[in-house]
């Protein structure tokens, strides 16, 4: 029996019309499909509506993956693919697999011999760095950084010394509630001369992205970051 594909398929990065962010190829193959494996299922049956799917959300196949997913839960996602229906992976936001744990769906899919087949769409690290004006040739993303404030400013200090060394841009998010606090660790910790970006609600209408110096940015007001999605970005001189 053939084997089904594994199709990742991003999601937008907010309330805004599908058609804004989602290729017209990608929306037809996620109407396409009628089983969906989920970080969070709510997410997805907002995202299929979006994407005008064809079915009643009811009657489509949509699970969720474990908080903590192990071998036996991975293999019973995977098991519709091994009988031969197709299947698509959702993130809550942007791509599947990046910063989310759908990579462990993937490697899984991998060693079972199932073809995995990444779409197109929004990545709001990708399109962060894009917009940033800062090293897109050597970058890392660091994902969340510690919630205690002496661990967090270590970690900060770290990161920048590493990027000058090694000229990398640095990127990292915080928990939305958290951001201004992030945004003040990095303005008081950094050196002067490093560069911040900072790239706010990301191909929503509120979209908003700039750089600047520490120095620069202690002149200026602070954004208005509270509880929005945001990407933070760091290269040291």
């Amino acid at each position: 029996m053939q084997k089904g594909t594994l199709y990742l398929i991003p999601v937008s990065l907010g309330p805004s019309p599908g058609s804004l962010t989602t290729p017209a190829d990608v929306a037809t193959r996620a109407r396409q499909l009628s089983y969906f494996v989920v970080e969070n299922a709510k997410t997805a049956r907002a995202e299929l509506k979006r994407l005008e799917h064809p079915a009643q959300l009811r009657d489509l196949d949509i699970r969720e993956l474990p908080e903590r997913p192990d071998t036996p839960s991975l293999d019973g996602l995977l098991a519709p693919l091994l009988a031969g229906t197709d299947a698509g992976l959702m993130s809550e936001a942007g791509c599947p697999a990046v910063a989310d744990p759908g990579a462990l769906l993937v490697r899984r899919a991998h060693e079972k011999g199932i073809r995995v087949v990444p779409l197109v769409g929004p990545s709001s690290l990708l399109l962060a760095l894009m917009a940033s004006g800062l090293n897109g040739q050597s970058f890392a993303f660091h994902g969340y950084l510690p919630v205690d404030e002496e661990a967090r400013n270590k970690r900060i200090r770290e990161l920048e010394t590493e990027s000058a060394r090694h000229s990398r841009t640095q990127l990292f998010i915080e928990t939305p509630y958290r951001n201004e606090r992030m945004f003040e660790a990095l303005r008081s910790n950094c050196r002067p001369e490093t560069r911040l970006c900072v790239a706010r609600d990301l191909t929503l209408e509120s979209e908003w992205i700039s750089t600047h110096s520490i120095t620069d940015w202690k002149r200026a007001p602070a954004p208005d970051l509270a509880r929005r999605p945001t990407v933070f970005l760091i290269l040291a001189a």
